[in-house]
């Protein structure tokens, strides 16, 4: 005899990555890549998701890859950026797609790389970039397509040189396709590196706030809770995703109907253990210093920052530019200020003291 009400699983999750039964999902960014990707008319072949930490980049790229699995024209291969990155990708089509084992196995000698089986009568292939050319030209015939996928993509020797290979590839117009998801600064610095306007001319996508509408409609829908602690909820997160399944998660596992110290002690811990933190030990002196003034209020005008700290403009331009990169505040209205985190001043107190 099975309890009628048994406890059901916890719909919100924190762990990074994994896709939480209740999340919403970023579908124009997904459709617009997959759109893209899937058209006969090839016009481009690289894309940018870029956000600060917990806000769905990797949960995004996922979905991407999940979706584009099903496609049967289609291969996709992930890789991370601080490895040999051609290899990772010759070895895992190697070692994954029946016809390129049997193609690399007949055609490609690439035993010195640890990949295939020796062919005596063939010389081993000097270069692993000879080897993914001719592997995508064999793809190619077979009129498919090989995505790659790159998560916390940052600069790295092997992701400069995959990167300037791929601009190779493309021009031969070679069927390889390309997603990259990292942090704002970290995908930056792969676009300044010398030689690489492709990759800086590549469309980006910025994980912008969750709908707010949508936020409040799932956590009275989910949670069970009355409207106006819906909008109340929803407003807190300020849009931003891991807080919005934090948030979610804690109200769910305490039953709780509305905000109360020990969702929010949850919350608070969770948003520091998992994402504060380390944005912070990663901030320069000065950018804490200020960001203990600006989190006072979610909104305030520079002249108004500046009165507070006793500063002059261009000891702020430096910081401002550094804070609003990282997608910590909110610049894009002249001579405005406003937080994008949510519980900010909370943690930065904390952190103070």
């Amino acid at each position: 005899f099975m309890e009628a009400n048994m406890a059901e699983r916890n719909p919100y999750a924190i762990s990074f990555g994994r896709i939480p039964t209740q999340y919403i999902s970023r579908t124009i960014v997904i459709d617009s890549i997959i759109d893209s990707l899937e058209s006969d008319i090839i016009e481009e072949q690289a894309f940018k998701l870029t956000g600060v930490r917990g806000t769905g980049k990797t949960v995004t790229l996922t979905a991407i890859e999940k979706e584009m699995r099903q496609n049967e024209d289609w291969i996709v291969v992930g890789v991370k950026s601080n490895g040999n990155i051609v290899e990772d990708i010759i070895a895992n089509l190697y070692s994954s797609i029946p016809f390129l084992t049997a193609f690399i196995d007949a055609n490609l000698n690439l035993t010195k790389f640890g990949i295939g089986v020796n062919i005596s009568q063939k010389s081993p292939v000097a270069s692993l970039d000879y080897a993914l050319k001719a592997i995508l030209t064999e793809v190619k015939r077979r009129k498919m397509r090989v995505l790659i996928t790159i998560d916390e993509a940052r600069k790295t020797s092997y992701m400069v040189d995959f990167i300037q290979e791929f601009q190779i590839l493309i021009r031969e117009e070679l069927p390889l396709f390309l997603i990259a998801a990292g942090l704002y600064e970290d995908v930056e610095s792969i676009e300044n590196a010398e030689g690489l306007t492709f990759f800086l001319r590549a469309t980006k996508y910025e994980m912008t706030p969750l709908n707010h509408t949508f936020i409040r409609n799932d956590y009275e829908k989910t949670l069970g809770v009355e409207k106006d602690v819906a909008e109340k909820l929803a407003a807190m997160t300020k849009g931003y995703a891991f807080a919005y399944q934090a948030l979610g998660k804690y109200m769910w596992d305490l039953k709780a109907k509305d905000i109360n110290d020990e969702v929010l002690a949850l919350l608070d811990e969770a948003l520091a253990d998992k994402v504060y933190k380390k944005i912070w030990s990663e901030l320069a002196p000065k950018d804490k210093w200020f960001l203990r003034f600006i989190v006072q209020k979610d909104k305030m005008s520079a002249s108004e920052l500046l009165a507070m700290t006793h500063k002059k403009h261009n000891e702020w331009s430096e910081p401002r530019k550094r804070l609003s990169e990282k997608g910590i505040i909110d610049t894009k209205i002249r001579g405005q200020i406003s937080v994008c985190l949510p519980r900010l001043k909370e943690f930065v107190e904390n952190e103070a003291e």
